[in-house]
């Protein structure tokens, strides 16, 4: 069974320029970020960025590229990426992913999901079904955290590790919720 995509979504009280700021730009970005400790973009590919994660004092490195952004009519951006890497350290060989943003009332609702796929076969597969899950939490809990930095002004340097909650977030997608309840 293939696993589910990842997706998170929550409700951010501010305007629209100012979430897409914070979620487009590498130096904003890294900073509520969990997953990664570096973001930096590829000088002369336009695009293009280098990312970093770092756990336990492992340095797992990557590229990806913003694919495309788009405005629509009803007010709402949407950005979708592409990312790889050729780190042997790395699950992940490659993914893509989606950011909406789309105007509600007192404020944006924001949603990410992505998926991708893993290396080193059947162990890969199997270590996955525990990486997904935190991953998914961690892309919560970092949501919840850039929420609260742009709802109260409260830099993510300087907020408890425990004032973010992954609770907050959205994490079913909403036809999922749909066919939840239904019968097989």
């Amino acid at each position: 069974m293939r696993p589910k995509a990842l997706y998170v979504e929550t409700v951010i009280r501010t305007d629209l320029d100012t979430l897409w700021r914070h979620t487009q730009d590498p130096d904003l970005h890294r900073r509520w970020d969990l997953r990664f400790a570096e973001i930096a973009p590829i000088e002369g590919l336009d695009g293009h960025f280098r990312y970093a994660s770092r756990l336990l004092g492992v340095t797992v490195a990557g590229v990806g590229v913003s694919v495309v952004s788009r405005d629509w009519p009803d007010g709402s951006r949407t950005s979708v990426l592409r990312f790889a890497s050729a780190d042997p350290l790395s699950l992940i060989s490659a993914g893509a992913g989606f950011w909406r943003y789309t105007p509600a009332p007192g404020g944006v609702r924001f949603v990410t999901g992505f998926d991708y796929g893993t290396r080193w076969g059947r162990f890969g597969q199997l270590a996955d079904r525990v990486f997904r899950p935190v991953f998914g939490w961690l892309t919560a809990w970092s949501v919840d955290r850039l929420r609260l930095w742009l709802e109260n002004g409260v830099a993510p340097e300087d907020q408890p590790l425990t004032a973010p909650s992954a609770a907050r977030c959205g994490r079913t997608r909403p036809r999922d919720q749909l066919t939840a309840g239904a019968p097989a």
